[in-house]
């Protein structure tokens, strides 16, 4: 009897893929069980899903005979706390990773996973101080779609020998094999915290980046107005930094983050945008009167569409001001007619890589531009 047949169950109702049924669900141990299930399934289709928190992102897959469940891969497999970094399994939920004295500073829902969060390459209002994922990945092993293992990086932030692979495992969504386990750099806990909320236009996250206050985070909301800065450090100096800046905004200093921070500004079953532009036009895109979500302290914004229209909208007013704008999810009556990915440059070499990684094109087929 293979992995195969050991881990598999046919797959039920809510065993889908962008509305493409699975017909089996596998969840392999750790890494070993993980290469030999993929190896025996060399024949299949796979989909990897962890907490299905971005389960209906990008294209639904041309064919689904597989998913691999990760909700066995979890936990820590190691803190190194003097080389600030952390070893964790693929399968964990962000909201289980507590490291004591040090955070791993990645943002995004409360059941969102690990390997989950690094293939779509998702990263919430702190990557302005902290940076994005690609920065926070330090080391990375995959199960290749032949069954190998992989591995890049190292086990300290200095070494980043072979951290190309983290990349490119990284926003790959799951069309390069099975991410089981990744190495993150770590950052010491903030001793304090504290938001400064105002009434304020975009043009405003310009002056918080010169007031030198040392911004974790600078977020706004185009419907209510709001622009919200996260401070950190120690309580005197977030105490004094927070004051010198709800002064300047007109703002006022609060404990909790307003409703709306972090979280999607598009409907369960909508139409979801990511819209990238250079700082310096974030207040123009506001301006453009669509409602947008998001960090203008590193030009990341989100939006919900209504439909085709304000989807082209959006990503010819992105692209006009020097950006580009993609569909991360929309529902079956868009997909097969909405251009989720919009110009891609370098599609050429993505594809190759795929082929070298995927020649039979057995993980995620079709589910990353360009049809990958």
């Amino acid at each position: 009897m293979s992995v195969l047949d050991e881990l598999a169950r046919p797959a039920g109702d809510d065993d889908v893929v962008g509305g493409v049924p699975a017909r089996l669900v596998a969840a392999p141990a750790d890494t070993a069980e993980a290469a030999a299930l993929v190896a025996a399934a060399r024949e299949l289709t796979v989909v990897v899903r962890g907490a299905g928190t971005k389960i209906d992102w990008g294209v639904p897959p041309r064919s689904l005979d597989l998913i691999i469940d990760t909700r066995r891969l979890t936990g820590v497999v190691e803190h190194a706390a003097g080389d600030l970094i952390t070893i964790v399994r693929a399968g964990t939920p962000l909201s289980e990773i507590s490291l004591g004295a040090q955070v791993l500073a990645l943002d995004g829902p409360a059941r969102a996973t690990v390997g989950g969060t690094v293939a779509a390459n998702t990263t919430g209002p702190r990557r302005l101080h902290y940076g994005s994922v690609r920065d926070l990945l330090i080391g990375i092993t995959v199960v290749r779609p032949d069954g190998k293992v992989a591995k890049s990086g190292g086990r300290v932030v200095k070494n980043v020998a072979g951290y190309d692979l983290g990349k490119l495992y990284t926003g790959s969504y799951g069309t390069l094999g099975l991410i089981t386990e990744c190495v993150f750099r770590l950052h010491p806990r903030p001793r304090a915290a504290a938001y400064v909320r105002a009434q304020a236009p975009a043009a405003d996250a310009a002056r918080v980046r010169e007031a030198r206050v040392a911004p974790a985070a600078i977020e706004l909301d185009s419907a209510t107005g709001e622009l919200a800065v996260l401070l950190e450090g120690t309580p005197e100096g977030v105490r004094e930094r927070a004051a010198a800046l709800a002064k300047l905004l007109g703002g006022e200093v609060a404990e909790e983050p307003p409703a709306w921070w972090g979280a999607d500004p598009w409907p369960a079953g909508g139409i979801g945008m990511k819209l990238s532009v250079p700082l310096s036009q974030v207040p123009a895109l506001v301006a453009g009167g669509d409602p947008v979500r998001g960090s203008a302290g590193t030009g990341v914004l989100y939006a919900a569409a209504e439909g085709i229209t304000q989807v082209e909208r959006l990503r010819g007013l992105c692209t006009r001001l020097g950006g580009h704008a993609v569909v991360l999810t929309a529902p079956a009556a868009f997909r097969d007619i909405l251009d989720m990915w919009g110009p891609v440059p370098g599609l050429a070499l993505m594809r190759r890589v795929k082929d070298q990684f995927d020649p039979a094109h057995r993980f995620a087929p079709g589910r990353f531009v360009g049809g990958i």
